[in-house]
């Protein structure tokens, strides 16, 4: 909540969708004319909704065997997400992939630290890192002074690596996790040193799970369906969801 003039803001917090897409391989299969034609209609329902909305594409094509490619979307109700992926549904590409992985999470501020968590951001590095994560009931059984000290020495190791960006979002009976855990970071080799450090902090004691894991490569979304199949959409795209 905020305040402007004596009158009581309500802060409003946008989810944050997550959606994991894996083509079936006879897709590749067809005319290049038809596939050219699939992912032209999936741009467009795209376009639609980044229109005024955040919205951004990343290839897994290489490093996941489950899932090429991830939509990240957001919105300040349900009924936008839902109705993006109706119409994203209505698309040639839809009809040959299905959703292996999808998660749903809010803007939330953080209880252990001033971070700004609420405000809409996009992810600025090259690679994007995503995972759910679930604590033990212990964990929350803990008094709430016992867990903020926990807290502290796990997000001093974080600040460690300033060029990592965390974009964790709260997903408490929205969907299967509790958090929905997503990081970007221009370089790899520091992502992978900081998890490493982080599993020897005694926040982690209190991990029940934290997979499957992403490792997901920023790009435009023509760039991102043109990984699908090689082939290039032979129209300007340019202006859509960065370069």
């Amino acid at each position: 909540m905020g305040s402007f003039g004596g009158i009581i803001l309500a802060v409003v917090r946008h989810f944050v969708k997550y959606t994991f897409l894996k083509l079936d391989p006879a897709w590749r299969r067809l005319e290049a004319t038809q596939r050219e034609q699939d992912k032209r209609e999936l741009m467009a329902a795209c376009e639609d909704f980044a229109d005024g909305h955040m919205l951004q594409a990343f290839s897994l094509v290489g490093t996941r065997g489950d899932a090429e490619l991830l939509l990240i979307s957001e919105a300040e109700n349900l009924e936008r997400i839902h109705e993006f992926h109706v119409v994203l549904a209505q698309s040639g590409l839809m009809k040959w992939a299905h959703v292996p992985h999808s998660f749903l999470g809010m803007r939330k501020s953080s209880e252990y630290s001033e971070d700004e968590r609420t405000v809409p951001r996009g992810f600025r590095g090259k690679y994007v890192f995503v995972y759910p994560f679930v604590k033990s009931r212990e964990w929350y059984a803990l008094p709430s002074e016992e867990r903020w000290r926990i807290m502290q020495k796990h997000i001093e190791v974080g600040r460690e690596y300033p060029g990592v960006d965390n974009h964790t979002t709260y997903s408490f009976g929205l969907d299967d996790q509790e958090f929905v855990v997503a990081f970007d970071t221009d370089d790899v080799a520091t992502f992978l040193d900081l998890v490493q450090r982080l599993r020897t902090t005694e926040a982690s004691r209190y991990t029940v799970r934290d997979t499957p894991s992403f490792t997901c490569i920023a790009m435009s979304l023509a760039r991102a369906l043109n990984a699908l199949d090689g082939e290039p959409v032979v129209f300007d795209a340019t202006a859509l969801l960065g370069p």
